[in-house]
């Protein structure tokens, strides 16, 4: 299960999204070498608490990501509500108030198919429980450009659906549960001599 060559680490989430993060965030080392950009669903009309929430657990700096900020290795960044997180070259951050993607703004596949083009075959993203089907393109477009997918364990997902859906679009390298997602990215750590 190599995870040698990542520069990048994208995870999409939605129903139950929250609790399979605090699973697989606070296990992650502070030696981590890459940043890791997720995107959860959440209601549009309400601040995010996720980097409050998730700052105490984890060993790696946790921050919402800013229009055009740089995408600095040992770092978490939360996409912030009502906003689509893209990767540009650089690489930096972008936010769009472009039309929602099913449904969903910030979505899940328009940060993975923007990162798929900066990061290719240095990329691994990861698509957790939710209810929809929003993640199951972005995981292809990454696929497509070389990159390692990772799918949570269906029978594991709060909700299954968008887990399922994205097996159904594509070819996946690893369906893992949290715990064994949250070794493959913190294996990362060891793979930098």
């Amino acid at each position: 299960m190599s995870a040698a060559g990542i520069e990048a680490v994208v995870i999409g989430g939605s129903a139950g999204g929250v609790d399979a993060l605090a699973v697989m965030l606070p296990a992650l080392p502070a030696a981590l070498p890459v940043p890791v950009i997720v995107v959860l669903h959440l209601p549009r009309e309400k601040p995010s608490l996720l980097v409050e929430i998730f700052s105490r657990q984890c060993a790696l700096p946790v921050q919402e990501a800013q229009d055009k900020a740089p995408i600095e290795p040992g770092n978490v960044y939360f996409a912030p509500a009502d906003y689509h997180l893209l990767v540009d070259h650089g690489p930096s951050f972008a936010l769009s108030v472009d039309e929602p993607v099913h449904y969903s703004r910030p979505s899940i596949d328009v940060l993975f198919e923007t990162a798929a083009d900066v990061y290719a075959e240095h990329l691994l993203a990861v698509v957790l429980t939710g209810a929809s089907q929003d993640g199951a393109a972005g995981l292809a477009a990454v696929h497509r450009a070389g990159g390692t997918t990772v799918v949570q364990e269906p029978q594991e997902a709060l909700s299954p659906y968008m887990p399922e859906s994205a097996l159904r679009t594509s070819p996946v390298d690893h369906v893992l549960p949290l715990a064994g997602i949250a070794q493959l990215i913190g294996g990362l750590a060891a793979n930098r001599t």
